[in-house]
This record gives C-alpha cells, sequence and structure tokens, in this order.
C-alpha cells in the first residue's frame, strides 16, 4: 500500500480522519469527488424508511421522498420516534439508510425466474435480507427461497427477530461460517455484503473512524476473500454474486472484484449507470455528498458455467433454518388503539372485555403485533420480553 503514501495531499483538513485515509480515498474516487464526500461526512445523516409492500403501499410519514433506487424507500423530513409507532413493531416498514437500499436495487436486476434460491452471506440486522424478500414475494409469490446467514451470535439474534417482525414464510435465518455451508450448489444468487472497514459509516460512528488504518483496510479485504472462498461452491454455475461493502477504497472494492473474477472464475457485469451512483472500474459507489445517505459499494458477477435450472433441495430444510415464528396469528384478531397498542408492546397486562376468551393476536390498524390470552377479567401478555418497548410509555 506504498502506493497510498505518494498521493499529494490535497483533500480536505477534518481532524478526525487521517492522513491516510484522505489520501486513499482521493486515490480511490477522484480528488475532486473526495473533496466534496469529506466534506459532507461531517454533516447530519438523513433518516428513511422502507415499506413493506406486504403490509402496507403508502407511506405513514408526510412529505417524504422517494429514494430513486427503491420502489419501498422514502427520505423522512425529520426522526421520528420509531419505538413508539405500533406499524414499526408490527413490521410494516423497516428503518434503513437509502444508501443501503442499493444492494437491492442491483439484485432486482437478477431476479428473473420463479423458484430462485438466494442467499443472503452476512445479513445482520436484517435490511438488505427483507429489501430482498420483498422483492422476490413481489415478483413470484411464494415461489422463491430466501436464507439469511449471520456467523456473530448476538447479531444473529437481532436478525432473527427483524426477519419474524417482516413476516414471510418463504425465508428462514441460519447461523453458519462461510466454510461450514455445503459445497454442492444450492444458490441462484448469493447477496455478500462483506464485512469492511466502514469508511461510508463515519458520519454515524464515531468508532468506525476510530478503528480506521491501512492495516485494517488490508486485513478487511484479505477476509472478504476468505469469505468469498469459502461460499463460491454453494453458487450455481452461471450463478449471479452481488457483491457489497459499505467503504469506498478500491482494495475492498473494485480490486476484489478483480480478484474473484480471476481467482474464482466469474464475469463482471457491467454495472448500469444509474446516477447518482458513481460508476468506478467494475462496480457503482455511493458517496455522501452526492447522495442523501451514507456509503455504500456495490458490483454484480457471474459465475462462469451454465445453469442447468435443476433444483437441488430447499435450503430452508438442508441448513435447518429457522422460520418467522408466527405464534398466535391465526387465533382471532382484535384491533386495539394507539394507546392500548403501546401499552401491549411494553408488556402491559391489558383489559379486552369485549374480546374473544382465550388465544387472540393483538393487532393495530389491522396489522398483527403478536399473541395474547384473554382471560375476561385480565388479558395476559404473551409478546416476547426481548422485543418489548423499553422505554417508559407516557401517553
Amino acid at each position: 500500500m506504498d502506493e497510498i503514501r505518494e498521493i499529494p495531499d490535497q483533500v480536505g483538513n477534518d481532524d478526525y480522519m487521517t492522513e491516510e485515509f484522505r489520501k486513499l480515498l482521493a486515490h480511490s474516487v477522484g480528488e475532486d469527488k473526495a473533496e466534496i464526500t469529506l466534506k459532507a461526512l461531517s454533516g447530519e445523516p438523513s433518516v428513511s424508511i422502507r415499506l413493506n409492500p406486504a403490509k402496507l403501499t403508502e407511506c405513514p410519514f408526510p412529505d417524504a421522498e422517494n429514494v430513486p433506487w427503491s420502489p419501498y424507500g422514502y427520505i423522512l423530513k425529520e426522526r421520528p420516534s420509531f419505538t413508539l409507532d405500533p406499524l414499526f413493531h408490527a413490521g410494516c416498514y423497516y428503518v434503513q439508510d437509502t444508501s443501503a437500499m442499493f444492494p437491492g436495487h442491483v439484485a432486482r436486476r437478477f431476479m428473473d425466474r420463479p423458484g430462485m434460491s438466494v442467499l443472503d452471506l452476512c445479513a445482520a440486522p436484517g435490511g438488505k435480507s427483507t429489501d430482498l424478500a420483498a422483492s422476490l414475494r413481489e415478483r413470484f409469490g411464494s415461489n422463491f427461497t430466501l436464507l439469511s446467514n449471520e456467523v456473530v451470535r448476538a447479531r444473529y439474534n437481532t436478525l432473527k427477530s427483524n426477519m419474524e417482525t417482516w413476516g414471510d414464510s418463504r425465508t428462514g435465518v441460519v447461523s453458519r461460517d462461510p466454510s461450514a455451508f455445503e459445497s454442492a450448489p444450492l444458490f441462484d444468487m448469493i447477496v455478500a455484503d462483506v464485512p469492511c472497514s466502514g469508511e461510508g459509516m463515519f458520519r454515524k460512528d464515531a468508532k468506525a473512524v476510530e478503528d480506521w488504518s491501512l492495516e485494517t483496510v488490508e486485513f478487511c479485504a484479505a477476509r472478504s476473500r476468505r469469505i468469498l472462498s469459502d461460499i463460491w461452491p454453494t453458487l450455481v454455475p452461471g450463478g449471479i454474486l452481488i457483491y457489497s461493502t459499505c467503504t469506498f477504497n478500491h482494495f475492498e472494492n473494485d480490486d476484489t472484484v478483480e480478484w474473484i473474477a480471476t481467482e474464482l472464475g466469474a464475469d463482471i457485469i457491467p454495472p448500469e449507470d444509474f446516477p447518482p451512483a458513481i460508476l468506478t472500474r467494475y462496480g457503482q459507489v455511493l458517496l455522501p455528498g452526492f447522495v442523501p445517505g451514507e456509503g455504500q459499494y456495490v458490483a454484480a458477477l457471474r459465475k462462469h458455467g451454465e445453469n442447468d435450472g435443476v433444483r437441488r433441495g430447499d435450503p430452508l430444510k438442508i441448513f435447518r433454518a429457522e422460520m418467522p415464528d408466527h405464534v398466535g396469528h391465526d387465533a382471532p384478531h382484535v384491533n386495539v388503539d394507539r394507546k392500548t397498542a403501546l401499552q401491549y408492546l411494553h408488556g402491559d397486562a391489558l383489559k379486552l372485555p369485549e374480546a374473544p376468551l382465550g388465544l387472540i393476536t393483538i393487532c393495530y390498524e389491522g396489522h398483527p403485533l403478536g399473541p395474547a390470552k384473554n382471560l375476561g377479567t385480565r388479558c395476559n401478555n404473551l409478546y416476547p420480553k426481548s422485543r418489548r418497548i423499553r422505554m417508559q410509555v407516557n401517553l
């Protein structure tokens, strides 16, 4: 990486960023773009959501703007209290940065036949998986499979909770190291948003700034290549890899894509020209200052060989995936007002004298929140403790 140190220092003077980062950014995206991005990194991040089209078709927040690359994405004027919105807990929308929606946009280009089997390899906390699920569901109904994987157990629990809240029966979650997957080709598409040096998150994550170094970049690039080598046999011949990071540098981005093509055997698919995404050698990058969100890089590759179209089994069963838990959702639905819904989400006991006795499903505006058991004089709250609102709910 000596080439980085030879680049003239002509961009930015933010004290919290190292000289090496400025030089690498300029070398990767160009000095003019780097200067704009450096200035933007000191600004405030935007707030955005992505609707669950199976549950909600109109944005519930006024004056929101559409995200150009997502049919479900909206940029909000200000940040509301999502915790105090029952629709959020019902899985009607997912809070996600606009740039993080871009891998879903690229993936939709290649959702070209029913029965597709898709792996979201590094899936926590679930933003890209819920985006993939929405797109696959709208295109193919229930004729698809989405397996979401997260190797870190604590993050896996968050992924599982978010996928359950989203609520799609053709999805499942597992926790496996990429090296622990079976070697047989099973997936028509793999989405790999790999762990990276996190340059695109500098505006939101002070620790990402603190931890950044050229050694970290080098380590992350090597780790990405190990991850892709391990998982490559599970992608069918002719299958699509969507490779993404939330970083800017060419070592983790274009250089790694070139390595995948050369060493693993794939054709790099030329990216579409989709402003304000900026074309790189092999992919597209979203830069703060050019887009309202944070940083994101995406490229697509097609594995060498021909897809014979033979189904090799359901990955949800093969890998014993945990499926979305809809306990109580088939019980009689009882619609409640916002105050009662928040009391339920807080874990409080309810009184619903007009509701049927026995197991019921608490709903808000017709959307299931979770189960309860009505005893007549009181209603036992069966909402999972791990999901309950912890803040004080004052209504």
